[in-house]
């Protein structure tokens, strides 16, 4: 499966098996088995937070944090903590000024993260046991693995604002997220398209409505055709071309331009794709990768961007 599969999907699955590491004193709260963050009210120091590797204080405001998870470093710019990042991985290409290195957040190398002397590594799995090896040479690390829900999503960004000193700014980031999102659903028109099909790469991996991604759509009364697909209690199965065109949705989502190259005169071009519903009436979204992988602030993109089309169709 592409990279955008990897960053949404294996996080979740590795996140159960990584509540060990960093500096801990309990264990994390959960809800429904997915892990909650919290965090503190306090804009001071110390803090004490709660993430998937359990509860840890921060003593006082860091200063050289590394980032390894491209959307934890958009939540550390986005609460105002960009002065306070030293180093990001190599896929923590938004925003433009973050500092990009070639460190790896799939396969992480230890002595590379430890030589920008970090203060405070934030990540969003467990690869390699990373979150121990910094334990044992004394970093801090917190575990924010991929949010389930927009509300998981509003409580990592709330606890990386705590964290780095800024949570009155993460406050006022989820605030007008929430606004924001409310605004677009209540745009939504009453009465529009009945079905929708994501695509996460061109060998037709799709998301479920019991993904992050996949919330999205049922927000917006939509039906998710990979939900009746082999595979779908993974959350991401691997359609058919038959099957696509079968289901006939009224709403193609391409998430895999920049992986694959794939646009909406290519899939207009595939074998009997010219006669779905979507295709006709050319209602075929291509969007960011980035912005369809990631569960941060631009999540309010990727919304509008849908509400946007379900409104044009409805017109």
């Amino acid at each position: 499966m592409r990279r955008v599969i990897s960053s949404v999907a294996v996080v979740v699955v590795l996140a159960a098996s990584a509540a060990c590491g960093a500096p801990t004193s309990g264990g994390a709260s959960t809800s429904g088995g997915a892990t909650q963050p919290t965090a503190s009210a306090s804009a001071s120091f110390p803090v004490t937070v709660e993430a998937a590797n359990g509860t840890v204080t921060i003593g006082s405001r860091p200063s050289r944090i590394v980032s390894l998870s491209p959307t934890i470093t958009e939540m550390l710019f986005a609460v105002g903590a960009d002065d306070q990042v030293e180093a990001v991985d190599e896929f923590s290409t938004f925003p433009d000024e973050a500092p990009v290195t070639e460190l790896s957040g799939f396969e992480p190398n230890l002595e590379a993260v430890v030589s920008y002397a970090p203060d405070l590594v934030v990540l969003d799995t467990d690869a390699g046991r990373v979150v121990a090896g910094l334990a044992a040479v004394g970093v801090t690390t917190l575990l924010l693995p991929a949010a389930r829900s927009l509300d998981e999503t509003y409580a990592q960004i709330e606890l990386v604002g705590t964290a780095t000193g800024h949570a009155q700014e993460a406050a006022g980031v989820t605030k007008d997220m929430r606004q924001e999102i409310d605004s677009i659903l209540a745009a939504s028109p009453a009465e529009g398209p009945a079905s929708v099909y994501h695509e996460l790469d061109d060998t037709y991996y799709s998301v479920t409505s019991e993904t992050f991604i996949g919330q999205v759509y049922r927000m917006f009364g939509l039906s998710n055709i990979a939900d009746e697909a082999k595979g779908a209690g993974s959350g991401y199965p691997q359609l058919s071309s038959e099957y696509i065109v079968q289901s006939d949705p009224d709403v193609i989502v391409l998430a895999d331009g920049e992986c694959c190259g794939i646009t909406p005169e290519k899939v207009a071009s595939r074998p009997g794709w010219a006669d779905i519903s979507a295709v006709r009436s050319a209602s075929v979204i291509a969007i960011d990768d980035d912005i369809a992988s990631r569960w941060g602030p631009r999540i309010v993109e990727f919304i509008r961007t849908v509400g946007e089309e379900l409104a044009g169709v409805s017109g």
